[in-house]
Formats: structure tokens, C-alpha cells, sequence
């Protein structure tokens, strides 16, 4: 019969096994506890409006979120962010958060910036006074700051703009803007789309053809966008400014002189005074030959279009038939007819239907 032995493990061996042991059961207690801690607080959706400022630090933000009964773990949740490694990448901006929302899908919300959007409609022919005035009514930030972002000398030129302002390069389209946004943010947002439409519609090959560059091309536009209220039209004006140019003949655009005078005073009369159009600005093309300093509104593609395709005319005038629509004239006689017509007797033609109010 063989002689079993009993083995006894040393007091060693035993201190090994046991401090194994615990480690085990902290690990599974840790998994567990981080588990928790990510868990959702409430399956009810109770949403919470969330706001996230500029220049806010990872810390803060995990102590709103607590204070505000969003996330179990202020530690856990900036663990979480370290591990994924996103802890620099949270978005100012105003968010709808839920404290039925798992820690982890937060952290998406703030990472990807999926806030609340203003949805900003700039219409064609506005000028960047304007679109200030329509960020500052959606509660973006004030009209001052816009103007100021897009008159910033060394944005412009990082954006690839000609010009002294953003003026004819914000593309006017309906934006989605972010809470947390600031006034540059939206002029390279414009601007950036102006220059996509501009490549990819082609416009600067049409451009080269034609020997203008970009700059003539916007301005010129601008003042078309002003002075077309249908569509048929755009063309035909584009031709009659061409003409113009050809000649050496000052533009007399009206929009120019209302632009010049805003920018100098403040000021954008419906009706012009002879005083206005005496007025010295760069703007003002009934004072001096060529074209104006700048842009005088966003223009359209359709108007961008207008510029780059006139046209084929000998006309060199044109005046408001009080409907919508204008009476070209080859020559000043005819023209000073025309003015009599509609301007002083007020003869008004059937109005056209569809024509769109600037």
C-alpha cells in the first residue's frame, strides 16, 4: 500500500494566492463599478438644455454635467474621455442632453458638436450689414461683432477674398449654425461655400474665358443682383454695364450709390436725391468711371451666371417701368423718352407677375 502524504502549502504560498484573489475580485469590482458609473441615470428623458462656452476645460464640463444630474461620475467620465482620447476635442455649443442618455453617448454628443443649430437663410442681394442683422435677431451674437469679423484684414486674406470686407463672397444659402460659433466661424462658413460653388460650377474657367477676374466678376454681379427683379433681365443689365465699361462710360448704378452712402453714413434711402448721387465714395459710380470699390451685396449664382454669359446688346441704358421690369434704350434720346415715360408722366404697364421684392 502506497503511503499518501498530505501536502500543506507555505504561509508564501498562501499569501500569494490570496493577494491574487483580491486582485480579481477588484478588477471585477472596478469593471463593475465603471460599468455603473457610465450607466444612464434615469430611463426617463427629462431633456436638459446643456450649454458648453468657449475655452471651457474638460474639468468644468464634467462639473456641469454632474451638477446638472447628467452623468453618475465627474472620474469616470474624464477617464472615459482619456481612454478614447477625445478629452481636448468637446465642442462649445448649446446642447439637449438627457439624463436617460449612457455616459458614453454624451461624450459622442460633445465631441461631434451635435448641438442646437440655428438654420440662417441669407437671401440673394443682402449685404453683409444685413446678414449681421439676421445673425443678431437669431441670437448668435450682435450685428457689430459680424462686421467686424468680416472686415478682419487677416481672415479675409486666409480665406483667399480680394477685398477690404467679405462682401459679395458670404454665398447667400440657408446655413446650419452651431450655438457655439463665433462671427469668424460663419464668415469662413460663407465664404468657403462661395468658393466651392465658384469651382465647382465652373464659374472660374467661364471667368478665364473671358479674361475677368474674380473680383470684376463679384462686383459686377452684385450690382446685377441689385438691379434685376426677374430673371430674363440679368443678362440684358450685365450686357448694358459691359457696354459701359467698353466705352468709358461711368456705370451710374444706383445700387452703388445707396452702398457708398451706408458704409459712409449709415444711411440706405429708397428714393435717391440728387444730392445723394453727388455723394464722393469709391462706391459711387455715377461720381466716378470704372467700377466701384467693392461688391454692394452677396450676390446669386443666377446674377454670377448673368455676368459671365451676357447678353449680346447695344444697349447702354435702362429705367424702371414701376412693374418689375426696365426699358432698355441704345441711346441717351431714347433713354431721356423713356425717363419721361416712366419716370415723370408715371405711365405704369401691366405689373409682371412673380416679381421678387429687394
Amino acid at each position: 500500500m502506497v503511503d499518501h502524504q498530505h501536502y500543506f502549502p507555505t504561509k508564501k504560498a498562501l499569501a500569494l494566492v490570496l493577494g491574487l484573489s483580491i486582485l480579481v475580485l477588484l478588477g471585477l469590482g472596478g469593471s463593475m463599478y465603471y460599468e455603473r458609473a457610465l450607466a444612464p441615470i434615469t430611463s426617463q428623458l427629462k431633456p436638459v438644455i446643456f450649454t458648453i462656452q468657449k475655452g471651457s476645460t474638460l474639468n468644468h464640463v464634467t462639473q456641469e454635467l454632474k451638477e446638472k444630474g447628467l452623468i453618475r461620475s465627474r472620474l469616470t467620465f474624464m477617464l472615459l474621455a482619456h481612454l478614447r482620447g477625445v478629452d481636448r476635442s468637446i465642442k462649445a455649443g448649446k446642447y439637449v442632453l438627457s439624463p436617460s442618455y449612457p455616459a458614453e453617448k454624451i461624450l459622442d454628443i460633445l465631441v461631434k458638436g451635435q448641438g442646437i443649430r440655428f438654420v440662417i437663410t441669407i437671401p440673394e442681394g443682402k449685404n453683409i450689414y444685413d446678414v449681421g442683422k439676421i445673425l443678431e435677431e437669431a441670437g448668435l451674437f450682435k450685428r457689430k461683432e459680424f462686421l467686424k469679423a468680416a472686415t478682419d484684414k487677416s481672415l479675409l486674406k486666409s480665406l483667399g477674398v480680394p477685398g477690404d470686407s467679405a462682401e459679395g463672397y458670404l454665398f447667400p444659402d440657408t446655413y446650419y449654425v452651431s450655438y457655439g460659433m463665433g462671427p469668424d466661424d460663419v464668415v469662413k462658413m460663407c465664404v468657403r461655400h462661395f468658393w466651392d460653388i465658384w469651382h465647382t460650377k465652373h464659374l472660374d474657367q467661364k471667368a478665364k474665358a473671358r479674361g475677368l477676374d474674380v473680383h470684376t466678376v463679384v462686383i459686377l454681379a452684385s450690382i446685377v443682383e441689385r438691379e434685376a427683379l426677374v430673371e430674363r433681365e440679368r443678362n440684358i443689365i450685365a450686357s448694358v454695364f459691359f457696354n459701359r465699361l467698353k466705352r468709358g462710360m461711368k456705370l451710374q448704378a444706383d445700387p452703388t450709390v445707396r452702398y457708398g452712402l451706408l458704409v459712409d453714413m449709415g444711411i440706405f434711402p429708397r428714393r435717391l436725391r440728387t444730392r445723394h448721387l453727388r455723394h464722393k465714395s469709391p462706391y459711387n459710380t455715377y461720381v466716378y468711371k470704372g467700377l466701384p470699390k467693392g461688391p454692394v451685396c452677396n450676390p446669386g449664382l443666377d446674377s454670377l451666371k448673368a455676368v459671365l454669359d451676357p447678353a449680346d446688346t447695344d444697349y447702354l441704358y435702362f429705367v424702371s417701368m414701376n412693374n418689375g421690369t426696365h426699358k432698355f434704350s441704345k441711346t441717351l434720346k431714347e433713354h431721356n423718352r423713356a425717363v419721361y415715360e416712366y419716370q415723370i408722366r408715371k405711365v405704369r404697364p401691366q405689373p409682371h407677375k412673380g416679381t421678387p421684392q429687394k
